[in-house]
């Protein structure tokens, strides 16, 4: 039963990558958007991490002075009972807290090397998430660019099947018919006055 779960769910994984990929062919920057979402959402849980690591470092320390502290206190209270009952107590409760103090600072000095690789590992992560940004950026300006080029040339460009103009086109032709008429007019309304005059100049010889 387990192996049959198992192959079912390396089938339905498969199928995903197959679909992401799929997506990803067909759309780069939508997929290029959900990667950056799952580095984000990881920086994010190592941001976390890293400021987890500072709480324990603080508390390993505390605890380390703690232990030194009372260290102090059962050397001086040793001295003070030292022929009396509590004595050997006292010794043991020394011993103790000496012991406590090298382990809490082991621990501390533990946290402090894996902060220090989390920090590193966080601001390799910061700058990756970044550079996605500005790749995401790139990638959406060359699609920009693209989609400029091929909206110009379905605008600029006649197809085949389309018997009238495009845009442009027609424009042009309807201030060419614009112009063609002014023109017309300008010469009909001087011929018009040029015949006025001639006129003119008949009757009155």
């Amino acid at each position: 039963m387990r192996n049959l779960f198992t192959r079912m769910k390396e089938t339905i994984s498969a199928d995903l990558h197959q679909l992401l990929d799929h997506k990803e062919q067909k759309n780069p920057i939508a997929a290029l958007n959900h990667y950056l979402r799952q580095c984000e959402q990881e920086t994010e849980k190592v941001r976390q991490l890293v400021e987890r690591q500072h709480t324990l470092k603080e508390q390993f320390n505390r605890e380390y002075h703690l232990a030194l502290d009372m260290m102090k206190k059962r050397h001086e209270q040793a001295q003070v009972a030292e022929e009396t009952e509590l004595h050997e107590f006292i010794l043991k409760e020394h011993a103790h807290y000496e012991e406590r103090a090298k382990r809490v600072k082991e621990s501390y000095e533990d946290t402090s090397k894996q902060l220090e690789e989390l920090e590193q590992k966080y601001e390799e992560m910061k700058h990756k998430v970044k550079d996605m940004h500005i790749r995401r950026m790139e990638l959406m300006g060359r699609e920009n660019i693209a989609r400029a080029h091929h909206r110009m040339n379905s605008v600029m460009k006649t197809e085949a099947s389309y018997t009238s103009y495009s845009q442009f086109d027609e424009m042009e032709t309807y201030i060419d018919q614009l112009e063609n008429q002014i023109n017309t007019n300008y010469y009909r309304q001087t011929v018009d006055s040029k015949i006025a005059e001639l006129e003119k100049r008949v009757k009155s010889s």
